[in-house]
């Protein structure tokens, strides 16, 4: 690939001004319609690179397929990405700067002088001096998660068609909507797909791979107070917010939050607390790697909203658990050449790899569970989600290339 003119930078630069940010508090598919304008122009784009087959259906979901070029019976793959941006962060009016040969100097985002992107933070910007980066401006999120994902496998695809001597079996291209709410899988047609193996490109710094998540559930105390006028309350109110409050004051602060855990360390995190005096809701997200370790965290949890009411006698609280994903390494496992293919490609193009959980999950995670065995590869995405967010160019050339090669080895191998 040493003379192909790579076209991830110019697409991304593109994809990133497209306003995707999808809405949690949404029941709608997609959860905002204006995912589907990126949809649509991934789907042109494809269409114009001379996959035939490319669309976009009503949940703004894009499939394509790269035809087989060989004669060889090979798995077909897939390789995946979600065009939505996080919530968290501004996604409107996103302006892309392009930094040419970055000297390792302090970076103050032009549009808020406050915003400073540094080494000092950010040490993997030292692997970059000298080389191209990607910013927001500093007033939004730059959207490398995902749109860097899905501007590789362009570049991946517009490469495959040019330089039909790589031979390869068939390719799926899947680029989802909602990822970012936890819902990216909930609309997806794994028949219409037809693959038998995928990858996310949803990773961050190059040689990283990831075939560890999270499991995860979702957790909602329900408390029920009594109410009466507040001017004639006395013995007679139990107001659920306090109820709340305290039952929020108890969780653990040195183990079990976020903010004081890393590696495969899990965690019980409150997320939203709603409501008024006689009825108060706090949500909760349960993680951790070992899926047998949530029921323990669950029960620590209602351990200590049933201690706080025990102070509050005329109160009453509901529990309730959900499932949200599980761990893929427990599917990945069962397949250990998606894993060993991917390492190899790594391998191929210089990259050494670094296998890495999780502290999250991807739409891998429920891909896997769904019968579709799928690992995360990375796109170089950098302080995601926030408006220092960053990406090297040079990364996401890399995962282009290991792209190339995993599709050539998948056929060696087959």
């Amino acid at each position: 690939m040493e003379e192909y003119i790579f076209t991830a930078t110019e697409r991304f630069m593109h994809y990133v001004t497209i306003d995707t940010q999808s809405d949690p508090q949404s029941n709608r598919h997609p959860s905002t319609e204006k995912q589907k304008n990126l949809s649509r122009i991934l789907a042109e784009e494809l269409l114009a690179i001379g996959l035939a087959d490319a669309e976009t259906d009503e949940f703004g979901y894009v499939y394509a397929t790269i035809p087989s070029n060989t004669d060889k019976q090979v798995p077909v793959i897939c390789f995946c990405s979600h065009v939505d941006t996080a919530p968290d962060c501004s996604g409107s009016n996103v302006k892309p700067i392009l930094h040419k040969k970055y000297s390792g100097e302090d970076i103050v985002l032009p549009d808020d002088a406050s915003q400073i992107i540094s080494t000092k933070d950010y040490p993997y910007l030292k692997d970059h001096i000298g080389q191209d980066i990607i910013t927001a401006s500093g007033l939004t999120l730059l959207g490398g998660d995902d749109k860097s994902g899905v501007a590789i496998i362009m570049d991946m695809a517009n490469y495959l068609i040019k330089h039909p001597d790589l031979k390869h079996g068939t390719i799926k291209i899947l680029f989802t909507t909602d990822e970012e709410v936890g819902k990216g899988t909930a609309k997806l047609d794994l028949a219409k797909l037809g693959a038998d193996f995928a990858y996310t490109l949803d990773g961050g710094e190059a040689g990283t791979f990831e075939d560890e998540t999270f499991s995860a559930d979702g957790v909602r105390i329900i408390i029920h107070g009594v109410i009466a006028h507040p001017g004639y309350a006395k013995n007679k109110l139990v107001n659920a917010l306090k109820i709340a409050g305290e039952i929020l004051a108890a969780l653990p602060k040195n183990e079990l939050a976020p903010e004081v855990t890393d590696g495969r360390e899990g965690f019980i995190h409150p997320v939203a607390v709603n409501g008024i005096a006689e009825k108060a809701v706090i949500e909760f997200i349960v993680r951790d790697f070992v899926t047998e370790k949530l029921a323990d965290h669950e029960l620590l949890l209602k351990s200590i909203a049933e201690n706080v009411l025990k102070s509050f006698s005329k109160a009453s609280m509901q529990f309730e658990v959900w499932e949200q994903y599980r761990n893929m390494k427990e599917i990945l496992d069962q397949y250990p050449q998606v894993a060993a293919y991917a390492k190899e490609a790594y391998e191929c193009t210089g990259l050494k790899v670094r296998s890495e959980p999780i502290r999250g999950g991807t739409d891998g995670s429920r891909l896997s569970f769904m019968g579709l065995p799928c690992p995360n590869i990375f796109t170089g995405m950098q302080a995601i989600h926030s408006k220092h967010e960053w990406i090297g160019v040079s990364d996401m050339e890399k995962a282009v290339k290991v792209l190339v090669e995993l599709a050539g080895v998948w056929k060696r191998k087959s």
